[in-house]
């Protein structure tokens, strides 16, 4: 299949990924839009990991008001270059992680922030559970941990599914954002705040 220019500029629109990864994506891919798609995520997650040791000290804080002004909350995202912090697009994620925090109230950025003590709490209220409903004790251990995913996926900004596309978690998002980009991207924190909280 013939690769015309209106082609790749359309996937471009789609992605927002660079011209020219559209038109590799697609030349890889034969024409087919969707395959040209699941290639440049993929590329994506190859870029954000090349990325991920390079320090991310600019970027910008992202404040965002829930209508009625009754949620309010402040995301600092982090990137390489202070250019980067002023695009357009760097701007747009930053206010769909704030939003994020806003309708999805979690309490850590990711799972390694999460203060040992509640880890055992959870994982004890699941053995517990799980005791409780009779299952065998050799395999509590193993629900306790299937069931400390979900929390995680839960109170872990970055393990939660998007609230605009919940087929794709966070961690998702971000790494998309980091293949488009070409700069490592982090959340570094934010604070939700709730009217009588």
């Amino acid at each position: 299949m013939k690769i015309t220019a209106d082609i790749v500029k359309k996937l471009r629109d789609k992605t927002g990924a660079p011209m020219m990864d559209c038109k590799k994506a697609l030349q890889e891919t034969n024409g087919d839009e969707e395959k040209a798609i699941d290639f440049l995520r993929k590329k994506g997650s190859k870029v954000a990991e090349k990325r991920s040791d390079r320090a991310a000290n600019q970027g910008a804080i992202e404040s965002y008001i829930h209508a009625g002004s009754k949620i309010g909350v402040l995301v600092e995202l982090n990137c390489e270059t202070d250019f980067v912090a002023k695009t357009d697009a760097f701007k747009n994620l930053a206010k769909d992680l704030a939003m994020q925090v806003a309708a999805m109230s979690p309490k850590y950025v990711k799972r390694e922030e999460v203060p040992q003590e509640v880890i055992d709490r959870e994982i004890d209220i699941y053995k517990t559970q799980a005791k409780t409903e009779g299952k065998p004790d050799k395999i509590l251990q193993k629900i306790a941990e299937g069931k400390l995913d979900k929390f995680f996926s839960e109170v872990c900004l970055i393990e939660q599914a998007c609230i605009k596309d919940s087929s794709k978690s966070v961690k998702d998002l971000i790494t998309e954002e980091i293949g488009k980009i070409g700069e490592n991207i982090s959340v570094k924190r934010f604070v939700r705040f709730q009217v009588g909280e």
